[in-house]
């Protein structure tokens, strides 16, 4: 008989947002890696709301959700667990540069081509790869 107390794992909803230039809007965090916008997902609120809330909250760029990408658990520390989850975004308005928030150290659009080399969990670099694979995209 199994007497152990069930995992409780936040849950962070990111975003995949690709410009009008074809390039995806990354943070880069304190551990010097490159991640989507996006963030907690509060008590009550709906994934697809989370994410929208965040990318505003984080670059100020406002946007619309589109389908979800994956999802996927990262341990970003030893002993810490997230449940990642990423949509497709669609931004309203790119015209300005997205704004860096407290919460990150540097603000980035990177081509497609620069996204394998960059350093980031992988997660992440699948879920950019099939949101720019993905027909609904643009």
């Amino acid at each position: 008989m199994d007497t152990s107390t069930p995992h409780a794992w936040p849950v962070s909803v990111k975003g995949v947002v690709v410009d009008h230039e074809g390039r995806v809007l990354l943070l880069r965090n304190e551990r010097q890696e490159w991640e989507l916008p996006g963030g907690r997902l509060e008590l009550g609120e709906e994934p697809a709301e989370c994410v929208v809330r965040e990318i505003a909250e984080e670059t100020t760029w406002k946007a619309r959700t589109g389908p979800l990408l994956d999802t996927w658990v990262y341990q970003p520390i030893p002993d810490r667990h997230v449940l990642i989850v990423t949509y497709g975004v669609h931004p309203l308005d790119t015209s300005t540069a997205p704004v860096l928030s407290h919460e990150h150290k540097e603000v980035g659009l990177f081509t497609r081509a620069e996204i394998p080399d960059l350093f980031m969990p992988d997660g992440y670099k699948r879920s950019i790869q099939t949101w720019f694979d993905h027909p609904r995209r643009a």
